[in-house]
């Protein structure tokens, strides 16, 4: 019951609760729950980076446990600053509607009228696409099913997994060889990935062996993460507006659950070789770079749509809406950009060159180049990150 527990607050609660900041700054239409889990996902690992990477770089003796108290404090406050913006701004919705609703309407409106949009939208469905989610959800627990019951081992396993278990059982990051248990110096390849220290965190909080987290809970969180990335990604591609109760339902609504079945499809037979991004995402879920390769990108790629997108003006019933917000977008695009880091040291690069690309294709479509020193701005932290890898491996060859 404590580990359920465990698990369930520090895998559930608090990065929904996080995800409310960047999704306070966003379009009301966004405000969805997957957005909300995504968004604080990646505002959870991006904070966790800032915190545990200096930790790692300049204390030796006791990291782990100086980056997990400071961790344990910023998450704690950060979900309770969300809990309270989401309060405060919910409060003076309601209190700039007080006017114009009756008590009946003000009191049980907002939250009869959440769950009929809900209800609404699956009874609008038609069989086919009924019939469609379907046949997608049974794609999502057979890969769910697989990917927990018959765990894949493979030799990476012996350095990233025992890393995890040594810094939760050990209180030190990146100072024992997992290999042979000895002490040894700071290993400058891996130090500043620290995606496997988060996962030691987690276990050593919720009482798990990190070994069974990696290999048996972690797929069913990271899994239905990446099919909530490209479900944000299909609404952006086949949906004709953000808001479900106005976008008119024809064709485009049924081929978002047709674009979900493909990208089941694709998962599941995509391992036609051990180096395919689909290899690693249902065979190698719970490794950084399989998270940057599977998450991470097609994150981006998300973002990069609502960037373009929130430009535009949506209309309904032939009144223009105000512009999207994009100041949660920018949020967002910062945490990616950070969480590419602590899952691997390559995704910096990968992920500086795609932002630079889409800067200039932007700047180009938009004509506002202002884009071009936005996107620079995101990238601060990678500058860091590369700049702090060079020198530790410039310090390393001069020794």
């Amino acid at each position: 019951m404590i580990q359920t527990a465990g698990l369930f607050f520090w895998l559930v609660i608090i990065p929904f609760c996080i995800g409310l900041i960047p999704a306070h700054f966003t379009a009301e239409a966004r405000k969805r729950p997957g957005f909300i889990f995504l968004a604080g996902y990646f505002t959870m690992w991006a904070l966790y980076g800032i915190e545990t990477i200096p930790v790692v770089l300049f204390v030796k003796y006791d990291n782990f446990i100086l980056a997990s108290n400071l961790f344990l404090l910023s998450s704690i406050l950060c979900a309770a600053a969300g809990i309270a913006i989401t309060w405060r701004g919910r409060r003076r919705a309601v209190s700039g509607q007080e006017d114009s609703l009756g008590s009946r309407e003000r009191n049980g409106g907002r939250t009869a009228g959440g769950i009929a949009s809900i209800t609404g939208g699956i009874r609008r469905m038609s069989w086919a696409e009924r019939i469609e989610w379907l046949l997608f959800l049974v794609l999502l627990a057979f890969q769910l099913y697989r990917a927990a019951a018959y765990a894949s081992m493979d030799g990476d396993d012996a350095y990233y997994v025992v890393e995890s278990l040594i810094a939760q059982q050990a209180d030190t990051m990146y100072s024992i060889l997992p290999y042979t248990g000895r002490h040894t110096g700071l290993d400058i390849r891996h130090a500043l990935a620290v995606f496997p220290m988060w996962i030691a965190f987690v276990a050593q909080k919720s009482q798990v062996h990190a070994t069974v987290l990696s290999h048996t809970i972690m797929p069913f969180v990271l899994i239905p993460l990446t099919y909530l990335v490209y479900l944000e990604i299909g609404r952006q591609l086949f949906d004709r507006q953000e808001d479900w109760e106005d976008r008119k339902r024809g064709a485009t609504a049924e081929r978002l659950p047709l674009f979900m079945i493909l990208m089941a499809v694709l998962q599941i037979f995509g391992n036609v070789s051990i180096y395919t991004n689909e290899t690693f995402f249902l065979t190698r879920t719970w490794q950084g770079k399989a998270v940057a390769g599977s998450l991470v990108i097609p994150a981006l790629l998300w973002l990069f749509v609502l960037l373009y997108r929130g430009r535009k003006k949506y209309v309904s019933d032939g009144q223009p809406k105000a512009d999207v917000q994009r100041t949660g977008i920018w949020m967002l695009l910062v945490c990616v950009n950070i969480t590419a880091g602590i899952c691997s040291s390559i995704a910096v690069f990968l992920v500086s060159i795609l932002m630079a690309v889409t800067a200039l294709c932007l700047a180009f479509v938009e004509r506002d180049y202002k884009v071009v020193f936005k996107m620079g701005a995101v990238c601060i932290p990678n500058v860091i990150y590369v700049l702090s890898y060079l020198i530790m491996g410039y310090s390393y060859l001069m020794r």
